[in-house]
């Protein structure tokens, strides 16, 4: 069993935005604990009972907030996917281009250490032939690889950067900042964990930023 949360209430006659509160918090916590348990046993594993249990919150609550398992399975892929991108803001034609790839490596890495589950999660849908993300991949997450590979080619083109394939840049850092999640258990192993540490999540990182960014030809 994960980490249990407990439904937020409040006492006394209830404004809209306290309302408002209290349903963005108990989605929130609906939210996190079927990520945990749609990482271990899949959508078709997965019961909204299940779920319910891991949030410590009534079954009849997931329903009233999002209908049914398969409407809180493609919530919790779309909150993974914007979480995912929202590092990329920081990739701008403005930025300097060492501390922007930088920062998003980072970002992505600091994700892969605080929400496994997360990665696990979208990784299975994709194995399973992505049948419930394919609208985003092919509309939101295309589009923004587009915009942001169009910022990396103007970098280049300003002579900031050396010239290097924008798009696949980013299947290079996602299979390199993902794989300390989806494989966490190989990488453990094969340094003597039992689990990743703090630390071992701050060397990784580490090693991400600069071999990617001296494969770019910059300087960490």
């Amino acid at each position: 069993m994960g980490r249990r949360d407990q439904e937020v209430k409040i006492a006394g006659p209830l404004s809209a935005e306290a309302k408002g509160q209290i349903r963005q918090a108990n989605e929130g916590l609906i939210l996190a604990a079927a990520e945990r348990v749609f990482a271990g046993a899949g959508f078709s594993g997965a019961t909204m009972a299940q779920i319910a249990e891991e949030s410590s919150l009534p079954k009849a609550n997931l329903h009233y907030y999002f209908g049914n398992k398969e409407a809180l399975y493609r919530a919790v892929l779309a909150r993974i996917l914007d979480d995912w991108l929202a590092p990329t803001h920081g990739i701008t034609p403005e930025a300097d281009p060492a501390q922007a790839i930088g920062d998003y490596i980072r970002s992505k890495m600091a994700l892969s250490a605080a929400r496994p589950d997360a990665s696990k999660v979208w990784a299975n849908e994709l194995l399973h032939g992505a049948s419930f993300v394919k609208q985003l991949l092919a509309t939101e997450l295309r589009a923004t690889v587009k915009a942001k590979a169009a910022v990396i080619d103007q970098w280049i083109a300003e002579g900031k950067m050396p010239p290097v394939d924008s798009t696949h840049l980013f299947f290079t850092i996602w299979a390199a900042t993902q794989t300390y999640a989806d494989f966490d258990v190989q990488v453990s192993a094969v340094l003597g964990r039992t689990s990743l540490g703090k630390a071992d999540h701050r060397r990784a990182s580490e090693h991400v930023v600069s071999l990617v960014l001296r494969g770019c030809g910059l300087q960490p």
